[in-house]
C-alpha cells in the first residue's frame, strides 16, 4: 500500500521483502536495517503528492532496470502516485526494451481509472520503443502486449 507514497519504493525495500521467499532464511542483515531506516525515514517524512483534477492532463513517466520496475503519475509536474515493483522471475531474462515495456504496461494498468479515455502524455527514457508506436499494430509484435 504504502509504495504509491515512496519513490522506488521495491527498489528500497528489496532486502526486507526477499526475506520473504520460502527457500530463504531468514537473516537481518545490515542492508535489510539500512532499508529498514530508509523507509521509516520516507514514511515518515511528509511526501508532496497532489490531489489529482480529473480534468486535467496527466503524464505518466516510466522506468526499467534488472531489478524493477515504476513510473510516476504526474499533473502540471506534481507527483500524484509512485508506482514501482520487482521484477517477477521469467522477467529477469527480458532484453532491456522489453523491460521498459512492462513498466509502461504496468504504470497503465495501475492508473488506467484516471487514463481511460483521456489523453496523456507518456515519458520513457528507452528511445526504442518510440519506434513502437509509429508502426501500424500489424507489423510490431510488441504491439500484443
Amino acid at each position: 500500500y504504502y509504495g504509491k507514497f515512496v519513490k522506488d519504493f521495491s527498489k528500497i525495500a528489496a532486502p526486507i521483502t526477499s526475506l520473504q521467499k520460502k527457500d530463504k532464511k531468514f537473516v537481518w542483515t545490515d542492508k535489510c536495517e539500512s532499508a529498514f531506516k530508509n523507509l521509516k525515514e520516507q514514511l515518515t517524512t511528509t511526501p508532496i503528492l497532489t490531489v489529482p483534477d480529473p480534468n486535467g492532463n496527466f503524464m505518466v513517466v516510466t522506468d526499467a532496470s534488472g531489478e524493477g520496475l515504476g513510473g510516476i503519475l504526474l499533473q502540471n509536474n506534481h507527483v500524484i502516485a509512485y508506482e514501482s515493483r520487482k521484477l517477477k522471475l521469467h522477467e529477469q531474462n527480458y532484453a532491456p526494451h522489453d523491460l521498459e515495456l512492462v513498466a509502461i504496461v504496468h504504470a497503465l494498468q495501475m492508473w488506467r481509472h484516471y487514463l481511460l479515455g483521456k489523453p496523456f502524455e507518456l515519458k520513457t527514457d528507452h528511445l526504442g520503443l518510440k519506434y513502437i508506436f509509429t508502426q501500424p499494430k500489424s507489423e510490431c509484435e510488441a504491439a500484443k502486449m
